[in-house]
């Protein structure tokens, strides 16, 4: 059977330990070698990028969020194993591991580092469709030519680089397509590496949870517990038209996703539909400049990741929270697109200002969508604010000055409200 070492990548016959370095990390599967569709996804990325940065919380348990009031956004394996969950409430969290080392995400550096592993990605295969800045789909049918070798060994070679040139572990799920190599790649977290094949598909499934198919919820996934479905063999059981009967257009893909079957290709031009950005108060807030302060921040972070992704976009979406739980979303279309913090924050703080606040809020958000390449952003004047042009020239000038010493290097000073 073919098998291939992760450490040093060796290929050899099954064995249980590499017979060139004897280490135990071993990959072996009779389609090992003929398989080419990979999902990689980075082992809980933020917290991986904080432990690499500060060896002095590298064994401790780390949570990557906001205060008491927030959610957690990732969380280590060391966390994990003590029930900590990503959406998690902080407060439910802390309960679960006080010992955990609380850390605010730094989502200018979680970003800068997903650039590094995309740049290790595009020296495999240029099919690439990244799903987030931790993970992505990979279609290395017929690299194999090009680089010598199978797409099984050049997929260790990209964790391996990975771990070593930018400190950051990542786990691998290779299949004959996108459902399973997702499915494959969850298997063995952390430093995973995991094949599905073809021939042994239909019984690979049968057993499993459906609640492993993505996008199933737990809306979903109680439809499905209803129709007596828990498992992939209760969903084949079923004929194509009585799903569809019963979950319509969803019925379809169950039907193919039963059997494994999964005909979407590796896209590389995935669309993004919108960037936002939004935090959870630590205490209720009913004070406007306090407000305007975050309002200003969430526009200052949605136009940093509108900038670093080279888009812009027309409509400005402000979601807030109330301290009852009762949400509320505005937006307004601009004449033209942007990325600029300035613009962004003006629409967020008109729909703000237009708004009636009777109680103070727990949660702001600001997002933007309709999104366009960047070269076709803030082309129009503002004849209602002929100082616009102004501040955005002297907001790109200081985007300039960010770039070469640093984000702090300047602030406004409604950001530090």
């Amino acid at each position: 059977m073919p098998a291939l070492c992760r450490d040093c990548l060796e290929t050899f016959n099954d064995a249980r330990r590499c017979p060139a370095c004897r280490s135990p990390r071993v990959t072996s599967h009779p389609e090992l070698y003929n398989l080419s569709i990979a999902h990689m996804d980075c082992d809980a990325f933020y917290a991986s990028v904080e432990k690499r940065d500060n060896p002095e919380i590298r064994d401790k348990p780390v949570i990557i969020g906001g205060g008491r009031r927030g959610v957690v956004s990732t969380a280590c394996y060391i966390a994990r194993i003590k029930g900590v969950r990503s959406a998690m409430p902080m407060f439910q969290a802390l309960k679960l591991c006080p010992e955990a080392v609380v850390v605010k995400g730094r989502m200018d550096t979680y970003v800068e580092v997903s650039k590094q592993i995309r740049a290790l990605m595009e020296d495999l295969t240029p099919s690439i469709e990244p799903l987030s800045l931790d993970e992505a789909f990979m279609d290395l049918t017929g690299t194999a030519r090009l680089h010598g070798k199978p797409p099984a060994v050049m997929l260790a070679s990209l964790v391996k680089r990975m771990r070593e040139e930018i400190g950051i572990t990542g786990s691998i799920g290779l299949s004959h397509n996108k459902f399973l190599a997702k499915i494959a790649s969850d298997l063995e977290k952390p430093r995973g590496f995991s094949v599905i094949g073809a021939a042994e598909t239909v019984e690979f499934l049968s057993d499993k949870p459906v609640r492993m198919i993505w996008g199933i919820g737990e809306v979903g996934q109680a439809s499905l517990n209803k129709a007596g479905i828990s498992t992939f063999a209760d969903l084949r059981r079923w004929e194509k038209d009585a799903l569809q009967d019963r979950f319509g257009s969803m019925g379809e893909r169950l039907w193919h996703l039963a059997r494994g079957e999964d005909h979407r290709a590796v896209k590389r031009n995935r669309a993004v539909k919108g960037v936002s950005n939004e935090t959870t108060f630590n205490d209720d807030i009913a004070s406007t400049d306090l407000l305007d302060g975050h309002i200003w921040r969430m526009a200052e972070k949605v136009s940093d990741r509108l900038k670093a992704k080279g888009i812009a976009g027309r409509t400005v979406t402000l979601k807030l929270k109330r301290s009852d739980f009762k949400l509320i979303t505005r937006r307004s279309t601009l004449p033209d697109a942007t990325q600029t913090a300035d613009r962004i924050y003006s629409m967020a703080r008109a729909l703000f200002d237009r708004m009636d606040h009777p109680k103070p809020y727990r949660l702001l958000g600001v997002g933007v969508s309709d999104l366009i390449a960047e070269d076709q952003a803030d082309r129009e004047g503002n004849l209602l604010d002929p100082q616009e042009a102004a501040r955005i020239k002297a907001e790109r000038a200081t985007d300039a000055i960010r770039d070469r010493f640093g984000s702090d290097a300047i602030l406004k000073g409604r950001a530090l409200r």
